[in-house]
């Protein structure tokens, strides 16, 4: 028998049993029966099953898309799924699964013979802290918060009356994935000048120039003319405050050459490697500290599309004053609340880092 021939309650049985948004809507494109069908129903409880089964915990993403300044950070709130909504947790789900592929590769970095996929369990606790140290950032990174009241009392409390809605087993979570991200920034975004050395001679091992690193080097003077970043905030529906639209990696968004041709390491007449670098060790331990802030869909979009330091440079300025020189506040305030229960945070790092705690476990269920 044909599927378009079933009953109108088996084929909505078959919709509720697709694992993803795109196993939905390519079933209900295959034939006009079963788009009728899907359009016709309960879609949006379709869809909201399916993104939770790709995306989920579907309520730690609606904690992150319906925050603003009008309620404590560490409130949970409730909010009825509609299709407006349901566009912004698909966005955000999006960004944690592409942290599903990014992550294997910078956990096993050093191990990388025993390098492997993650596990579903793994996947969850993944996106889940993914999703929670988005809510941190966009609750406590932002213009509101200087580096004048970074250490006043009632700020830091604030911030640990977020991080106390969760378990010490769940911010080890949340810190192995921030460390993740700090070797991102620290490799990828924000290289110092000694990385970029090492990079250059290991790709260039016959290459007897030696590189101009500019050894003061912090933030430029001014935003370069020549990029361009759409940071605009939309003051409509809920979440919209993140909802940061930025211009695509098209070629006419930067100088020179098309983007996609462009490297850090190019050498040339009007281009110096050394030129990328961010400092040596101590500058760009505070320019990382700094980049710390971004949240994971931004050092993401970071990572594919500025490909120069110029263009993060660009895009540093496009956030404001308040950004520069003001580092990141997470790893104090989980120090804080790790103090505040009796534990120490070193403990819980090395933990981290043995796979005894966080995302990756060395027990694999």
């Amino acid at each position: 028998m044909r599927i378009d021939h079933l009953a109108t309650e088996l084929l909505l049985h078959v919709f509720h049993s697709c694992d993803s948004i795109s196993d939905v809507l390519n079933l209900s494109a295959s034939c006009r029966r079963l788009h009728r069908v899907l359009d016709s129903t309960s879609k949006l409880q379709i869809l909201v099953n399916a993104a939770e089964n790709e995306f989920g915990p579907l309520d730690d993403i609606v904690q992150v898309v319906t925050q603003n300044e009008s309620q404590p950070a560490h409130h949970i709130r409730h909010a009825p799924m509609s299709a407006s909504l349901l566009k912004q947790v698909i966005k955000l789900g999006m960004v944690a699964k592409k942290w599903e592929t990014i992550f294997p590769f910078k956990k096993w970095k050093l191990d990388y013979e025993n390098r492997r996929s993650l596990t579903t369990d793994e996947q969850l606790r993944l996106r889940r802290a993914v999703y929670r140290l988005w809510l941190y950032h966009h609750a406590f990174h932002s213009c509101s918060y200087d580096r004048h009241s970074r250490s006043l009392r009632h700020v830091v409390l604030e911030r640990a009356q977020l991080l106390h809605n969760w378990s010490t087993e769940e911010l080890a979570e949340i810190e192995d994935l921030r460390l993740v991200m700090k070797d991102i920034v620290q490799n990828h975004i924000c290289p110092s000048n000694g990385t970029i050395q090492r990079k250059f001679r290991k790709r260039f091992p016959n290459s007897n120039q030696q590189l101009s690193f500019n050894i003061h080097l912090n933030y430029p003077p001014q935003l370069p003319q020549s990029l361009s970043y759409d940071n605009t905030l939309s003051d409509k529906g809920p979440g919209s405050s993140i909802q940061q639209h930025f211009h695509t990696a098209h070629p006419s968004n930067f100088t020179g050459s098309s983007a996609k041709y462009r490297s850090r390491f190019r050498n040339d007449l009007s281009h110096d490697p050394g030129y990328e670098g961010w400092g040596d060790e101590i500058p760009n331990y505070y320019v990382l500290q700094d980049m710390l802030k971004l949240d994971p869909g931004q050092i993401l979009w970071l990572r594919d599309n500025a490909l120069l330091k110029e263009q993060v440079e660009g895009y540093v300025w496009s956030l404001g004053e308040w950004f520069r020189d003001n580092g990141e506040t997470f790893a104090d305030t989980l120090e804080f609340v790790m103090n505040e229960r009796g534990l120490d945070v070193s403990e819980v790092r090395s933990a981290v880092a043995d796979r005894e705690m966080g995302i990756v476990l060395n027990c694999i269920s």
